[in-house]
């Protein structure tokens, strides 16, 4: 009589101890991925949206690095250093537009005294970082490579 339900309490911690095996291996959620399809990039948005380019850049070589075996935060540096031709001409650009472009304020986000390229950097830094776990929490497909770069760039 003891048996039956010792014998359905070991199958019970069993099967828990099985799923436990499981891990997180075989999470993932494909359906946050970034359709690379269309690979012709930042156009006409980045007239409207200065930091369009930038987002495009850090999207794609994040999605191309994000298969590496380091963490996540050295990662998104990689990336935010194969974009800084890009983020250099964002910034430049916003050089040009007001005298005081240069002068500091403070940060919407943080209240923390900021200008303008700080504020690019964090938000190149900040992007590469999301499309690095975003890549990788939906083991999303990299973008195509045309002679070392993600295409589109």
């Amino acid at each position: 009589m003891i048996r039956k339900p010792v014998m359905a309490g070991l199958a019970v911690a069993t099967l828990a101890l099985a799923a436990c095996e499981n891990g997180h291996e075989a999470m993932s959620n494909p359906k946050i991925c970034a359709d690379f399809r269309n690979n012709a990039g930042p156009g006409a948005t980045a007239a409207s949206d200065p930091s369009t380019p930038v987002d495009e850049c850090a999207r794609r070589w994040a999605y191309s690095l994000a298969g590496s075996k380091d963490g996540a935060e050295i990662v998104a540096d990689a990336v935010v250093a194969a974009c800084a031709p890009v983020l250099s001409r964002w910034n430049q650009a916003s050089l040009g537009q007001t005298a005081n472009s240069g002068e500091q304020a403070l940060s919407l986000t943080t209240g923390q005294p900021t200008n303008p390229l700080a504020e690019h950097s964090s938000f190149a830094q900040g992007r590469a970082l999301f499309y690095v776990v975003q890549a990788r929490a939906g083991r999303c497909k990299p973008p195509p490579v045309t002679n070392g770069v993600p295409a589109g760039l």
